[in-house]
């Protein structure tokens, strides 16, 4: 199983040691990907019902520093070497498609084809009202914004016209990345699932380390896997990435639920690092060694 950590780009980490600094640790400690979060702006109350909590509050304050997904990513790019990179997740329905598909694939170069994405239709109303963006067609919009990301990405994008976007004809979008930049869904509805299957490289869900339900996850995966046989797709070609929240300082907790883990179909785990720890220790635990 791969096993990725969480370069903070949220918070006091962030800003007192720094994003470069602690995407270079863990890199170099042998963590097998580097993963961010993901939002523009917050509200002082927030009072949209949160979907991984079960009182539905959110479980970090409004006043949360949060360096911007994509720029974090570029420095991130620039201070690794071999672990894969990704959002977990991006909320896209928030971006411009033809901006997000143009830092995408300059992250995805800098990075040499290092980048995933995980992407979603996210939660959080007074995020979207502030950024003059329909929360209730963030899901038509998500979908979308993926097809015209996908078509920027081939560095000549068609013409096209729909009620949300128009894309002028003669249009270059240069560079183009090194392959499609896999997406990864977020999301546990059976809409999301279904929606990972026939369109996206995978699911990222998230769950606390303190709750794992791993016959939820194969479930989950089963019903992926259902819609991209329908849609005419091998369903052995999709990953799933789980986000393990409440895992920092719990490495040995964390190593002894992989195997439930595995059983369940899950390819890689995204867990949070004690940063008063050696990285390279947390991870030896948490292979075993």
């Amino acid at each position: 199983m791969r096993i990725g950590g969480v370069v903070p780009n949220a918070g006091s980490l962030s800003l007192d040691l720094g994003i470069p600094a602690m995407a270079a640790a863990l890199d170099g400690a042998g963590f097998d990907s580097l993963w961010v979060s993901d939002h523009v702006v917050l509200p002082t109350v927030m009072a949209s019902p949160y979907p991984f909590a079960e009182d539905g509050k959110a479980t970090w304050p409004s006043e949360t520093p949060y360096i911007d997904a994509l720029v974090a990513l570029a420095l991130i790019a620039a201070s690794s070497s071999r672990a894969t990179l990704g959002t977990a997740v991006l909320v896209l329905p928030l971006r411009h498609p033809v901006v997000f598909a143009k830092q995408a694939a300059s992250i995805d170069l800098a990075s040499g084809g290092r980048l995933r994405l995980g992407v979603g239709g996210g939660w959080l109303r007074e995020e979207f009202e502030a950024l003059n963006v329909p929360f209730d067609d963030r899901g038509g919009r998500l979908l979308e914004w993926m097809a015209i990301a996908r078509d920027c990405w081939t560095g000549a994008p068609a013409a096209r016209r729909s009620e949300r976007y128009t894309m002028p004809e003669g249009v270059l979008c240069l560079p183009t990345p090194t392959r499609p930049i896999p997406f990864l869904i977020g999301g546990h509805s059976r809409t999301s699932l279904r929606r990972a299957g026939r369109l996206a490289d995978g699911w990222l869900p998230q769950q606390s380390l303190l709750a794992l339900d791993p016959d939820e996850l194969a479930s989950a995966r089963r019903t992926m896997a259902e819609a991209a046989s329908e849609a005419g797709r091998d369903p052995s070609e999709l990953h799933v990435v789980l986000r393990v929240v409440d895992s920092r300082g719990r490495a040995e907790e964390m190593a002894s639920a992989l195997s439930a883990l595995e059983a369940a179909d899950v390819d890689e785990i995204i867990v949070d690092v004690d940063w008063s720890e050696d990285p390279a220790g947390q991870l030896a635990v948490l292979r075993g060694g």
